[in-house]
Order: C-alpha cells, then structure tokens, then sequence
C-alpha cells in the first residue's frame, strides 16, 4: 500500500524519524486542496492540510507496510486518512494502481494565527524535501499551497519544529527565493 505525502513527509529525512518506506514516488494529485491550517489546540505550530476540492497537490506516494502505517497514523494524529483513486494520481515513475493508496486530511481549515502560526522550520524541511525532487517540485509546492498570508515566525535559530530534518543552510536561500513569490502578493 501507499501513503501520499505532500508536506514534511516528502523529505525522506523527516519521514525517516517515523518509520520505515519503500521508494517514494514523486506524483501529483487531482481533486486535492493544500492549505496552512491549525490542527488542535495541541499543536503549537500549523502544519499543512489538505482536503477534498477543485485543486492539485504534488508530493510523494510511500510504499508502506502495516507497521508503518500504524507509525504514521501516530505521527499524523488529528488527520484522518482516506483512500485515494488511482486515477486522480498523475506520477512518472511507476506505481501499483491496485495498491491501496491513503491520504491524511482534514476536512476543516482553520486559519493559522499568531498562537499558532506557520513555522520557517516546517516550511524549510517540506520545501528541503520538495528540492530533492527539483526545483520546479519545490515551485509547484509554493504556488500550489493555500494560506501564505496567515502569521508565519522565522524558528531558524530557535526550531520549534519537532521533525525538522534533512535541512542545510544552503537550503535557506534557495527556500527564501522561492518564497518571494508568495511573499510579495
């Protein structure tokens, strides 16, 4: 079976801090909508969500076992998952259409907030991981997410991102470029 990530679990060093998955398959998905959003009071950041709409996301299919479904299902607690056709998934490299493939979303956006604001840490270890890729993944990530304009905290010397990974400093300028596209409308 799959997962489909389309944030931090694109970056195979953040993912590692979970669990264990076959190879990742860049793809993108039709039907799907990518905001910031708040989870739950608990979390002290906002993560990115998705849910069902008029929209595409890019991101990763992770071939996974039962085992790290379970890890995964922990680490995306406050999501729910939900199974994902085939034909919604554009990817070039081959998947198995007869694989379960999962999602983790949230049907309710709620606007991140100075309480619980966008972190730069999360933003750089998606965008980090998205570049793996290329760098034109990591653009249709940018242009493909909803909510840039809600509160968001440079945590670069101070982390507040518990699964950052797979970051370097040389990362930083290409992410900030990347982002005054966003930044200045």
């Amino acid at each position: 079976m799959y997962i489909f990530g389309y944030g931090s679990l694109i970056n195979s060093s953040s993912r590692q801090l979970t669990g264990q998955t076959g190879k990742a398959i860049p793809a993108i998905v039709d039907g799907l909508v990518r905001h910031w959003s708040k989870i739950d009071d608990s979390y002290v950041i906002s993560p990115l969500i998705v849910n069902q709409g008029q929209g595409q996301v890019n991101g990763v299919l992770l071939e996974v076992d039962d085992v790290a479904l379970a890890e995964f299902d922990r680490r995306e607690r406050g999501y729910h998952r939900i199974e994902l056709d085939p034909d919604q998934i554009e990817a070039h490299q081959g998947f198995d259409p007869s694989q379960t493939i999962w999602v983790y979303i949230k049907d309710e956006i709620e606007a991140p907030c100075s309480n619980s604001p966008i972190v730069q840490t999360y933003v750089d270890t998606v965008i980090a991981g998205c570049l793996e890729i290329s760098e034109s993944f990591a653009s249709h990530f940018v242009q493909h997410t909803q909510g840039w304009q809600h509160p968001m905290i440079n945590d670069r010397h101070q982390p507040k991102y518990g699964n950052l990974a797979g970051v370097s400093e040389h990362h930083h300028s290409i992410i900030d470029d990347l982002l005054l596209v966003v930044r200045s409308s």
